[in-house]
Formats: structure tokens, C-alpha cells, sequence
């Protein structure tokens, strides 16, 4: 078991304590802290279970596992939010998961890196200058479709401002998990060669052939599930609590669901970014960062709509324009610093502050 491991292997305590303090009603701020604590490992732990059972299963199926389980945590308390009728929450909470791996996640990477060599080439030919260009393309198809419920806000009278966000995200939709579905039809059957990294990923994880165990395919699938069921609970937990601690603290909605939440859900990506890049493994940072971002973009919030409609809980596309702004802001940043094939430690200076800049006006925000 490696050190990592063991530290998660240890957090695990918090899953415990975040359900016994909500039973004996401690103050509200102490169960949101522990269980957002809590959800840190068990995010971790359903990755590393992810991860090994796609290896063992295929390519393709494994794909699909990634894509299903990928997100996991932001979907499971989106639901959990969309059932208590936080609507506002989760959408803020989306958006900032996005901010968070664009900005947090890539501005660790590049200085953890930069600060070792020179330049940093994360690039190293013309397939790789292809897919940073898709994903520019993609990430800023998903800022066009967020923008076009705020231009419809302000251009239609208001007795139609609402019908027309709903109408419009069922339709966006659609399209977005279309689209994503040709993204992973792209990079998994006909241009899989561009999108295979040189570098390996991180050591396989508690329970590997590697570690001199023997590989059992269903004890990995129980023990994916009994986590994904235990997020959940934690998850009720967090969502419980999330408002009177955040209203004890003097936080608006808008400011937790943006800032806040998404530390405790995009915990696992960014600090992946920071470790794969710090062992020179700069494509796999930039992969899990991008493909985090476009996977909630593209995949988790059209999801949430539909799910909102069959839940009795509408749910549409319109995010607060303040943060429709800062997905633009972000997605602008990254794509400056990271379409060029090289970087280095001051770009991720760069991407880290404005995250602070973005975070400072959130909190400012009423």
C-alpha cells in the first residue's frame, strides 16, 4: 500500500464521525466540515477502484466506467442537493468545479512542475497539438451554451424568461450528451492513438497485482458500490447541514455552492494534477484536468436537467450571470496557457491567481 493510500485509508475516519455528529446534533458548521472531510477519501477511494477495474475490463467498457464514475461525487451530491430543492446550489456548485479543476488544478500542475525545469513541453507533436485543440474547441462550445440562457434572459420579456431557459436547456441538453458521446466515441475507437500519453498513470492502488495480491474483479465492484453508497450518505449529511452552517458563517449561496463545494469534490483531481506533474507527468495533469471540466460540463449538469425534470425538480441551464461570467474567465485563462505545447511555473502564478481574483469577487458578491 503506498503512502497516499494510507493517508486515505486513515481519512476514512471522518465517514464515521460526520454520521455520529449529525445524530448528536453538534452545530452545524462542525458536520458540514467533517463531512466534506469524509467525502475527500471516499471520492479518492471510488477512483482508485475505477481505475482498476477499467484495466481489467477493456478499453472501451472501461471507458465507460471512467465516464459513469468519473464524476461521481459532484453527481451524488448534486442529486442529494436537487432532491432537498437546492437547485441554485447545484448549479453554482457546478460551475465551480469547473473553475476549480481549469484553475486550481492546472496552476498546480504547471508550477509544481515549472519550478523543476525551464519549459515545459507537455506537447510533443502534432497529435498532441490536436487534442489540446479539441478541447479548446469543446470547452468553449460549453461557455456558448451556458451563455445563450443569459442572452435569452435579456432579450425576451419576462413572462417568457423562464419557459424559454427551461425549453432551451432540454434542448441543450440533449446535445451536449450527444456531443459528449462523439468526443468519447472519438477518443476511444476512431482517434484513440491521439490520445495515448506516454507517461503511466499513478502506481495502481491498494489491492493490485502490483502490491503481490491477487486481482478479484468483484471485490473491487462490492467494494466500488459499498463506497458509492457510502458517499451517499455523506453526501445527505453535507447537503443537511449546508445551510446553516454557510448562514452561520455570513456566506452567501452563491459564494459556497461556487467556492466552497467544489474543493471537497474536485479535492481528488487537483491533488492528482499536483503529484502526476511533480513526477514530470505533465499530459496526464493536463488530461485529468480538462477531461474533469469537460466531463461535468458536457455530461453531469445536461444529466442533472433531465434528472431534475424526472425528479419534479426542474433544473435548467441559466447560471447566475456573475458565474456564467467566471466560466468564461477561466476557460479564456486556460486556454491561453495551455494550447501553446509550453509553460511554465509563472503561467501556473498566473492561473492560481486569477482563481484568488475570482474568488475574492465571489465573496464580495451579494
Amino acid at each position: 500500500m503506498s503512502r497516499k493510500d494510507a493517508f486515505l485509508l486513515r481519512m476514512l475516519v471522518f465517514v464515521p464521525l460526520a454520521l455520529l455528529f449529525r445524530q448528536l446534533g453538534l452545530p452545524p458548521l462542525v458536520v458540514f466540515a467533517t463531512a466534506g472531510l469524509a467525502i475527500i477519501p471516499l471520492a479518492a477511494w471510488i477512483a482508485n477502484f475505477t481505475e482498476a477495474i477499467a484495466n481489467k475490463i477493456g478499453s472501451f467498457l472501461g471507458g465507460l466506467l471512467n465516464v459513469t464514475f468519473g464524476n461521481v461525487t459532484e453527481i451524488v451530491v448534486s442529486i442529494v442537493a436537487l432532491q432537498a430543492g437546492m437547485v441554485e446550489v447545484v448549479k453554482a456548485s457546478l460551475v465551480g468545479s469547473i473553475i476549480a479543476n481549469l484553475l486550481l488544478g492546472l496552476g498546480f500542475a504547471f508550477i509544481l512542475d515549472g519550478l523543476s525545469f525551464k519549459r515545459l513541453d507537455f506537447q510533443h507533436n502534432i497529435k498532441r497539438t490536436t487534442v489540446a485543440r479539441i478541447n479548446s474547441g469543446s470547452l468553449n462550445l460549453a461557455v456558448v451554451f451556458i451563455l445563450m440562457p443569459v442572452a435569452l434572459k435579456f432579450t425576451t420579456s419576462s413572462s417568457h424568461q423562464l419557459a424559454n431557459a427551461n425549453h432551451f436547456s432540454l434542448v441543450a441538453s440533449v446535445l451536449l450528451l450527444g456531443f459528449y458521446a462523439m468526443m468519447l466515441f472519438f477518443s476511444m475507437k476512431t482517434h484513440r492513438y491521439m490520445y495515448e500519453l506516454e507517461e503511466d498513470a499513478e502506481p495502481e492502488s491498494y489491492g493490485s497485482e502490483a502490491t503481490g495480491q491477487k486481482y478479484d474483479l468483484w471485490i473491487h465492484v462490492g467494494l466500488l458500490l459499498g463506497f458509492t453508497v457510502a458517499l451517499l450518505f455523506v453526501s445527505e449529511v453535507l447537503v443537511d447541514s449546508l445551510q446553516e452552517a454557510v448562514s452561520s458563517l455570513g456566506l452567501t449561496s452563491l459564494f459556497t455552492g461556487v467556492m466552497l463545494l467544489p474543493i471537497f469534490g474536485s479535492a481528488v483531481e487537483i491533488i492528482t494534477c499536483g503529484m502526476c506533474a511533480a513526477k514530470q507527468k505533465i499530459d496526464l495533469s493536463i488530461s485529468i484536468a480538462l477531461g474533469s471540466s469537460l466531463q461535468i460540463a458536457m455530461f453531469v449538469a445536461p444529466a442533472l436537467v433531465l434528472l431534475g425534470q424526472a425528479m419534479g425538480q426542474p433544473m435548467n441551464l441559466a447560471f447566475d450571470t456573475f458565474a456564467v461570467l467566471a466560466v468564461g474567465v477561466a476557460v479564456l485563462m486556460t486556454n491561453s496557457v495551455s494550447t501553446d505545447g509550453k509553460s511554465n511555473w509563472l503561467e501556473g502564478v498566473l492561473l492560481l491567481m486569477t482563481y484568488t481574483m475570482l474568488l475574492t469577487a465571489f465573496y464580495l458578491h451579494d
